[in-house]
C-alpha cells in the first residue's frame, strides 16, 4: 500500500499496535506487516519519524531496553495515547460507515 493511501491513518495504526503492549520499532513494523497480511509493509523511514512525532505529542513514552544483546528503544502508550486511540477508533468507525453507505458496500 502506498504512503499516500495511509496518510491520516498511520497514527491510528501505530497507536493500535502499541495498545497491545510495549514494543520496539522493528516489532511495530513486523506487527503491522503480519496483521495486514503484508499490505502494510512500511519502511523504517516512515515508522520511526511517526513514532517520534507521537512521542513529542505525549501519546507515547519510550525508554531504552538494555537487558538484550543490542539495546533498543521501546515505545508504549501513555494515558493520553489511550484516549487518542479511542477517539481515532470512533472517528474511523464513523468514516467507514459513511464511505460504505456512499459506495454501496
Amino acid at each position: 500500500m502506498t504512503g499516500e493511501a495511509l496518510k491520516g491513518h498511520l497514527d491510528l495504526l501505530l497507536l493500535a499496535v502499541l495498545a497491545e503492549g510495549p514494543a520496539h520499532g522493528y516489532a511495530v513494523i513486523e506487527s503491522l506487516r503480519q496483521s495486514s497480511d503484508g499490505l502494510f509493509d512500511l519502511p523504517e523511514g516512515t515508522i520511526y519519524p511517526a513514532l517520534h512525532r507521537l512521542e513529542r505529542r505525549g501519546l507515547l513514552h519510550s525508554h531504552w531496553q538494555t537487558d538484550v544483546p543490542r539495546r533498543r528503544r521501546v515505545y508504549e502508550l501513555t494515558t493520553a495515547g489511550q484516549k487518542a486511540l479511542a477517539k481515532r477508533q470512533q472517528d474511523w468507525r464513523i468514516f467507514r460507515q459513511a464511505v460504505n453507505a456512499t459506495v454501496g458496500i
